[in-house]
């Protein structure tokens, strides 16, 4: 190329590689591209190594190389600058497989599917309303097992599959649909009286304890003595009551357990909080400590 012939100017190469003249000034900055010196014109001379020098940055830097690696990688052996690739290769390929996943999550939350549980845990939810779970039910048993999978993750598929399996058992189901459709009945239907919200004081939640937000602990107690849905043979059945607490703050909490004609005696059969284990035999009127962020289970004798 003669001195006034045509030469690759900045802009030019700018455009053939890419980027901007911004980003050349950089690489120049940083010693990554040399810069030519001006010819009799003012121009910078840029050659066509310079332009394959340059392609050769903009894909490391976009597939995410530092450009402090660059730098070293310009002046490493064809050996090294090939082991280099196969890293950077290897790296590129882990992140596609995490954008690929982050986009399959992105379109289930624009369908209204993103998945917050484990696919059996899903799973079961979806087949709630079969069993005759309202609406309302399953988000609440959904928002019950995100918080128990966050918060106890080692022991919450146990747990999981022992509330699953409690719903194969006709009587203990029909106690979960009784509870579920005791919220739309008449305060002075008769069915009211076989369930009840606790407070942790022991007695039954008012009103007023609904509005107190302060107040993180709810007890929920379904009585199984005697049952109004009939045995398989038209017989009346009777069976243990249950009492759950749920308790939402994150400190522990001392509740007491309420002293009536409900139940006088019972046991733990499943619990969050490892302090109190299932088999602790909790009686009537005892106070008790649950833990941070738990849910524990009794059942009567």
């Amino acid at each position: 190329m003669g001195e006034h012939g045509e030469v690759i100017t900045i802009g030019r190469l700018a455009r053939y590689a890419g980027v901007s003249i911004k980003t050349i000034r950089v690489y120049h900055d940083k010693g990554l591209l040399p810069e030519p010196g001006r010819d009799s014109s003012g121009y910078r001379r840029y050659t066509a190594q310079h332009a394959i020098d340059l392609i050769k940055i903009r894909t490391l830097a976009e597939a995410g190389v530092p450009l402090a690696r660059v730098r070293e990688l310009r002046a490493a052996s064809d050996e090294n600058f090939q082991k280099a690739l196969h890293h950077v290769d290897t790296d590129l390929t882990a992140r596609i497989r995490g954008l690929r996943e982050t986009q399959r999550r992105l379109r289930r939350l624009a369908a209204g599917r993103l998945q917050m549980l484990l696919p059996e845990v899903s799973s079961h939810l979806d087949q709630l309303p079969e069993l005759g779970f309202s609406p309302r039910w399953v988000a609440l048993e959904t928002d019950l097992w995100i918080l128990v999978f966050a918060t106890h993750p080692d022991t919450a598929i146990e747990l999981f599959h022992d509330q699953a399996q409690a719903l194969t058992d006709p009587v203990l189901r029909q106690l979960y649909l009784d509870y579920d459709r005791a919220r739309d009945l008449d305060p002075h239907d008769p069915r009211v009286d076989d369930l009840a919200w606790l407070h942790p004081s022991g007695r039954e939640m008012t009103n007023s304890d609904w509005e107190d937000h302060d107040l993180r602990a709810v007890g929920m107690f379904v009585s199984g003595a005697p049952l109004r849905q009939p045995g398989p043979h038209g017989g009346q059945l009777v069976d243990a009551s249950f009492l759950t607490w749920f308790n939402a703050s994150a400190e522990p909490l001392d509740i007491v357990l309420p002293e009536n004609d409900w139940a006088q005696r019972g046991f733990v059969v499943l619990s969050t909080d490892a302090a109190l284990g299932v088999g602790t035999p909790p009686a009537a009127g005892q106070s008790i400590t649950i833990g941070p962020r738990t849910v524990v289970v009794m059942r009567s004798t």
